[in-house]
């Protein structure tokens, strides 16, 4: 979904002729997996991270054209809306100093970032949901100037017969609302971890992915209120769920969901439940060979599982595996982004590695269960995990999450120093129970439910660059 298209205009021969595309190149994907075509290269790392720009009264501001052609950086590239961006970062072998190198690039585009904002009197912030973001501010007004937006928006109504979107949302309060475009999935911003895995262990990849959501859900939350009211830890779950649903049918599959299962055999039954079970949204016709698999490509970048599969190519054209993690909100300082990324990375390192692939020691509709407890208690959650143990958030990340994660992180031959530097980061978290959620959460307590203050005192802690544990209330 990163690159621009041609136009937003379609027709029932465009569609056609895309699904007859997609399906041969979804045969593709099939006898590639099949000759074991993918790269086996060291696995690589990389990221993409979204954030907000805001204004004087730290409210959202809508200048990310200006913002973006005055910065004039190929990381850094607009989102759905007017006042969101998003950096991305070069692919990196997991190994030595990788996370020390992460947390100097993002400072430093951070920077690079906030003194562009500045210069056109706004500033840049991190956050899973912000706090000051209104519902009148997520409107077509407000969407960025690109052709795929504007297509994404048309596509879904039109498989909607144009029926509004219903937002339901339940939790500390309820949230209701009835939504006529998708701007409302603007309102969430999240880091993107991706790893480039062997086609050979492609599957233990996705599925310790899937494991680990919960966990990660937990451990990282950072949108407890949308438009004033008090929701889940990770609000930005249910709320992106809901805000691109093509349908209303309980029994459709979900553009945006924990998927239906573990993979079993290969990574080709997501790959051909996309094709087979998800209709077609932006129908582009490209002028590519098969083998480049456009069609394949963007019709996955409208499939958002909160781990999902993708195919890229390296500089030499061959072809490799990456899997997304998609659960993990945006900030709160950079230190806690790259703590974040550690600790996802050691623990899908570890059970990746075990003799005994651990879906088989825990059921999908476990992995399910905590991940959305993960996201709605945060670290007042309860877990499943192997052997029948059942335990709170902050036992179970202490006690279970962090060991293994510094575990896998020693068998990548990261830094010792980083492992503890980030992983400490981590564990002070848990101890504290302080995660941003919470760290919202307490800020409002004692002062008020002033949401545009709440959003100056979390920009002002994130830019003193302290991880979270230690902001002050």
């Amino acid at each position: 979904m990163g690159d621009e298209i041609p136009s937003n205009h379609f027709n029932s021969s465009d569609l056609k002729e895309f699904i007859k595309r997609l399906h041969n190149e979804t045969k593709i994907v099939h006898d590639w997996l099949a000759q074991n075509r993918f790269s086996n290269q060291p696995k690589m790392f990389g990221y993409e991270l979204e954030a907000w720009l805001i204004d004087s009264q730290h409210c959202p501001a809508p200048i990310n054209e200006y913002f973006l052609e005055a910065l004039n950086n190929p990381l850094v590239v607009p989102e759905l809306a007017s006042f969101n961006f998003e950096l991305n970062s070069f692919p990196q072998r997991l190994s030595g100093g990788v996370f020390r190198q992460m947390e100097q690039n993002l400072t430093q585009i951070c920077n690079q970032c906030r003194h562009q904002a500045q210069l056109l009197g706004s500033d840049i912030l991190t956050i899973g949901i912000l706090p000051s973001i209104m519902e009148a501010d997520l409107s077509l007004k407000n969407i960025s100037n690109s052709t795929r937006y504007r297509a994404l928006n048309e596509q879904i109504f039109r498989l909607r017969n144009g029926r509004p979107l219903k937002i339901d949302i339940k939790g500390h309060e309820h949230f209701l609302t009835h939504h006529n475009d998708v701007m409302l999935e603007a309102a969430t911003t999240s880091l993107q971890i991706h790893v480039q895995v062997p086609s050979n262990l492609a599957t233990r990849y996705y599925n310790a992915a899937i494991i680990l959501s919960g966990p990660m859900a937990a451990a990282t939350g950072n949108s407890p209120y949308l438009f004033g009211k008090h929701l889940w830890e990770e609000t930005r779950v249910p709320l992106f769920e809901q805000a691109v649903s093509v349908s209303d049918n309980e029994d459709d599959l979900k553009r945006v969901s924990f998927g239906t299962g573990y993979a079993k055999d290969s990574l080709m039954e997501c790959f051909q439940e996309n094709c087979d079970h998800f209709p077609v949204i932006l129908p582009v016709l490209f002028n590519e060979p098969p083998e480049k698999l456009a069609h394949l490509r963007l019709h996955n970048g409208t499939i958002w599982r909160w781990n999902r599969p993708l195919i890229g190519f390296n500089n030499e054209g061959e072809p490799h595996l990456r899997i997304e993690h998609r659960v993990i909100s945006a900030g709160p300082s950079i230190i806690d982004t790259v703590a974040n990324a550690a600790l996802f990375i050691g623990a899908i390192k570890y059970l990746t590695d075990e003799i005994t692939p651990p879906e088989q020691n825990l059921s999908f509709s476990q992995a399910r269960d905590n991940f959305y407890a993960g996201a709605k208690h945060g670290l007042q959650a309860r877990f499943h995990w192997f052997d029948a143990i059942n335990l709170d958030a902050q036992t179970f990340l202490l006690a279970y999450l962090l060991p293994l994660a510094r575990n896998g992180l020693e068998r990548l031959k990261i830094n010792p120093n980083d492992i503890q530097h980030y992983l400490g980061t981590i564990e002070q978290r848990i101890i504290t129970g302080q995660t941003g959620a919470r760290w919202q959460q307490r800020y409002v307590a004692k002062h008020n439910h002033d949401m545009n203050a709440l959003t100056a005192a979390y920009s002002k802690q994130q830019w003193h660059g302290n991880p979270v544990h230690q902001w002050p209330v």
